[in-house]
C-alpha cells in the first residue's frame, strides 16, 4: 500500500495530533498568552527581547500581573514546557 492510497483522515487521525503531548486543557491565561505570542510572531517579533516588548504592549500581562522580562518569560515556557 502506497501513501497515495491511505484516506487523508486515516493519516490525520495518526500523524496531525497538534496536541498530543497535552496532558490538560489549557488555562484561559495560556490561550490569552499563545494568542499573543502568535500576532507577535506575525508582526516579526522572533527576538525574545522584540517579543517580550510585544507582551508588554499588548498583554497578557505576565505571572502575577507583573510586566514581562525575558527571564520570566523563559521561565513560564520552561513550566509550560514541562
Amino acid at each position: 500500500m502506497t501513501m497515495n492510497s491511505i484516506p487523508i483522515n486515516a493519516l490525520q487521525e495518526r500523524y496531525l495530533q497538534p496536541h498530543q503531548a497535552r496532558q490538560r486543557p489549557p488555562t484561559t491565561f495560556e490561550d490569552l498568552l499563545g494568542d499573543s505570542i502568535e500576532r507577535g510572531f506575525a508582526a516579526g517579533h522572533w527576538e525574545l527581547d522584540a517579543l517580550v516588548e510585544h507582551l508588554n504592549k499588548g498583554g497578557p500581562l505576565g505571572p502575577n500581573g507583573q510586566p514581562w522580562t525575558a527571564e520570566s518569560f523563559q521561565t513560564l515556557m520552561k513550566t509550560l514546557g514541562e
